[in-house]
């Protein structure tokens, strides 16, 4: 074979080459792009979202006490206390929940989940409204008695959850755990535990968008948050700050959603 014709015959076994990697980067791409593909859509909703609502109020023409509820940092100030009830309640749902979970998926307490699951399923069908207001003449209005509240309605989600991914990991992997000399407490931390992590953040996930719109009410107990400014709307009778506060309201749920997604496919990835 002659110097030029290997020559030929090596660039289009390199450009053979390229050609199949080629289609397997695009097919890769296309694969992330089908399995993630929401987490890119998500964000563009989002900020068409908010850019729809300061383009609608930018050509409004407000008045003095819109402009004062619509101040910068009125509703900086209200979002921030928004944030702050549900950040509490959902900490305080992680520190009840996945222990309570973890302990009623042992042997000898699993007699107790139909019954506590129950508990929980009727506390999460009852209306938050009804549940805050009685909660704050029982107790007391503020921010204490909203994030107690907050907690109840969320609690579900994540113990549910971690009954369920704890009872979903194989039997045979605790076995073998078991059989390699490991403690059922080391088992249960370094088997069970990590195998059930992506359940358990899933059901945390539905808690966080339960507690953010949830939140909402807060405000009508004293507590703060954006509620107060569909309560403003409402007594002033002003559509334009009801617009605003329903968008942010709205734009905030689905940016906590898509940040909890994100993790979401972190932790599975990684567990995977």
């Amino acid at each position: 074979m002659s110097t030029a014709t290997q020559g030929t015959v090596n660039v289009q076994a390199e450009e053979a080459v390229e050609e199949v990697e080629g289609k397997q980067e695009g097919g890769r791409l296309a694969r992330l792009w089908m399995q993630h593909y929401d987490l890119v859509i998500l964000p563009v909703i989002i900020l068409l979202l908010l850019l729809l609502l300061f383009l609608y109020i930018s050509t409004r023409d407000l008045d003095t006490i819109e402009e004062r509820v619509l101040a910068a940092d009125n509703v900086a100030g209200l979002l921030r206390q928004h944030l702050w009830l549900a950040f509490l309640s959902t900490v305080l749902v992680l520190v009840i929940a996945v222990p309570l979970g973890i302990a009623l998926s042992r042997r000898g307490a699993r007699k107790a989940q139909g019954p506590v699951l129950a508990v929980g399923g009727f506390a999460q069908a009852l209306p938050p409204f009804g549940v805050l207001l009685l909660m704050a003449f029982w107790l007391d209005f503020g921010v204490t008695t909203a994030v107690i509240g907050l907690t109840l309605a969320a609690l579900l989600p994540v113990l549910r959850n971690t009954v369920i991914g704890l009872q979903q990991v194989d039997q045979s992997l605790i076995e073998a755990a078991r059989g390699m000399g490991m403690s059922a407490r080391q088992t249960l931390f370094r088997v069970e535990i990590p195998l059930a992590v992506p359940v358990i953040v899933a059901g945390l996930r539905v808690a966080l968008v339960l507690n953010v719109g949830t939140a909402t009410l807060a405000s009508y107990i004293g507590a703060g948050g954006l509620g107060e400014l569909v309560q403003q709307a409402l007594r002033l009778n002003r559509i334009n700050v009801l617009l605003v506060a329903g968008g942010i309201i709205a734009a905030l749920a689905l940016l906590i959603d898509w940040l909890a997604g994100v993790v979401e496919r972190v932790v599975v990835s990684r567990s995977g």
